[in-house]
This record gives structure tokens, C-alpha cells and sequence, in this order.
């Protein structure tokens, strides 16, 4: 009796885990990877911030040199809708992550602490820094050290902008940023004399200046790049970490897309220069996450 009821146990398990390898068969079969699902769609939603040249929405229609290269890679991949949502600058990435949106496209730099939290695709800009100040530049600023020397100097930074931690290791102390939603809000610190200048990616600052028309602020034309890890800047879209099948899908086209010119005429068509925002074949997102883009 204890043999057959042994045996019976027995045979039941072995009927119950033929079952769960069944299912676990069929769910594999069955589902769909992320790749698939946008192109079943075909359409994706991507995070952007408002800052131009990069990524912005003007008349309801979503622009700039990031979003171009995007909507061109996924035009590629069967994917013809990019819809875009609206996010402030240091919420893309938690958006991402959260399943606000499938990728971020805005020129977002590659970063080793970003690297950590999105699949960044490969490298599709690279750009340097730029100072924004008062007319006629009263205090001299022409680097992120002028900043740092004078402890009376205070700067408005974009929160979650990388500028955040450029102007720290070049010297600039904590308490002396004051941290702002976007680039309008950075501008006003400035003219309004709450701020003693302001910082971003060099073409976001100037072209921002250059709409927002305000006598009140300059340029500095001949600001000082820092000489530190993360300068020049590699701009690239963001994916789940994940979702290794359309980051992988996402490189492939954008390979292409380098290789033929694409990527190149996109950028100048977005007032970037093709020589000089491109990026070398050398450089890969692995490098740039690791650093060793930046040793000597």
C-alpha cells in the first residue's frame, strides 16, 4: 500500500512539473519582445526636455536633433509614429524606468552614473559647455574656475543636468548653485540678478539666448572648456535595461544611418555642424560608460 501510494506521489509530481515546463514553454513562445510590440503598433513613445536644439515640441509637432535621429532610426525599424512627452529634464530617466515612455531621445550625455540605470544606444552627437552672464560680463567669468574662485559667484543650473557635477569638480561649491526647472527659469535668475550667470551644453544656451532676446545677457564667446571626464559630451538615446532586442535593433540602424550620411544631415539641418557634432567610429557607448574615453 505504501509502495502504490509512494508511486502515485510520484507520478503526480512528475505530471505537475511536465505542466509548469508546459506552460513556462508556452509563455516563452507566446511572448512578444519589446521590439515586436512597438512595431505591432507602430508606434513609440519617447521622454524629452525642452531644450533646443536637441529636443523640443514647437506648434505641437516634436523637433530637434535628437528626435530627428530617432524618428529616423524607427522609421528604419517599421516603427513610422514617435510620439513625444513632455518631462523635465531630471525625470527622464526615472520615467523611463517607470514605463512612462519606451526610450529617451534629447540628447541625453552618456554618463558611468546614468550607465548604471539605462541602456544607453550608441553615441549619435557629441558638444562642449557654454556660460551665459550678464551684459558685458562685470565679473570676468570666462571658466567654471572663475566661478569656483570667487565664493560670491552663484550659478543657475538645470536640475539633473550634467553641468551639476562639471562645475563641482572644476571647484564651484555646492552652495553656490542654485538649482532651476529649465533654461528660461535659468536665464531669469541671471537678469534678474539672483544668479550671476548660468551654464548648459553650448548650443542649448546659445540658441536659447538667441530666442529668448534678452539685451539684459551675453555669451561668452570665449569660455574655457573644462578639461575634465565627461567634456565633450556623447549624446545618445536612452532604452530600458531590459530591453536588450531594441537597443540592439535601435544600434544596428543607426549604424547605418552614420555610415550613409544620414545622421550628419540631420545634425546641420538642426544647427549643428556635421564635423563638428559628429562622432568618431572610435568612440562606443562602452567606452564612454567606463571612462576610458577620457584617460590620456
Amino acid at each position: 500500500m505504501k509502495k502504490l501510494l509512494l508511486t502515485s506521489v510520484l507520478i503526480l509530481s512528475m505530471i505537475a512539473l511536465a505542466a509548469c515546463g508546459s506552460n513556462d514553454d508556452a509563455d516563452a513562445e507566446g511572448s512578444s519582445s519589446k521590439l515586436d510590440e512597438l512595431k505591432e503598433a507602430g508606434k513609440v513613445t519617447v521622454g524629452f526636455a525642452d531644450e533646443k536644439p536637441y529636443a523640443y515640441e514647437e506648434d505641437g509637432e516634436l523637433k530637434g536633433a535628437a528626435v530627428d535621429i530617432a524618428k529616423a532610426v524607427f522609421k528604419e525599424l517599421g516603427i513610422e509614429e514617435v510620439e513625444g512627452h513632455l518631462s523635465e529634464f531630471d525625470s527622464l530617466v526615472s520615467g523611463l524606468n517607470a514605463g512612462k515612455f519606451d526610450a529617451i531621445t534629447a540628447g541625453m550625455a552618456i554618463m558611468p552614473k546614468r550607465c548604471e540605470n539605462v541602456a544607453f544606444g550608441e553615441p549619435e552627437m557629441k558638444y562642449g559647455e557654454g556660460l551665459i552672464v550678464e551684459k558685458g560680463n562685470p565679473l570676468n567669468l570666462k571658466s567654471y574656475k572663475d566661478i569656483a574662485e570667487n565664493p560670491d559667484v552663484s550659478v543657475a543650473i538645470m536640475a539633473g543636468a550634467t553641468e551639476n557635477d562639471y562645475v563641482q569638480t572644476e571647484g564651484v561649491d555646492e552652495g553656490q548653485i542654485q538649482s532651476v526647472p529649465d533654461i528660461p527659469a535659468s536665464f531669469s535668475a541671471v537678469s534678474s540678478g539672483r544668479a550671476d550667470a548660468t551654464t548648459g551644453t553650448e548650443m542649448t544656451v546659445k540658441m536659447a539666448l538667441e530666442s529668448a532676446d534678452n539685451d539684459n545677457l551675453e555669451f561668452v564667446e570665449d569660455f574655457e572648456q573644462p578639461n575634465i571626464e565627461g567634456v565633450p559630451s556623447y549624446g545618445a538615446a536612452a532604452f530600458q535595461q531590459d530591453h536588450t532586442d531594441l537597443l540592439e535593433a535601435y544600434n544596428e540602424k543607426l549604424k547605418e544611418l552614420k555610415e550613409d550620411g544620414t545622421v550628419g544631415e540631420l545634425l546641420e539641418d538642426n544647427y549643428f555642424s556635421a564635423e563638428g557634432n559628429s562622432v568618431d567610429p572610435s568612440i562606443t557607448t562602452e567606452s564612454v560608460c567606463s571612462g576610458e574615453v577620457y584617460e590620456d
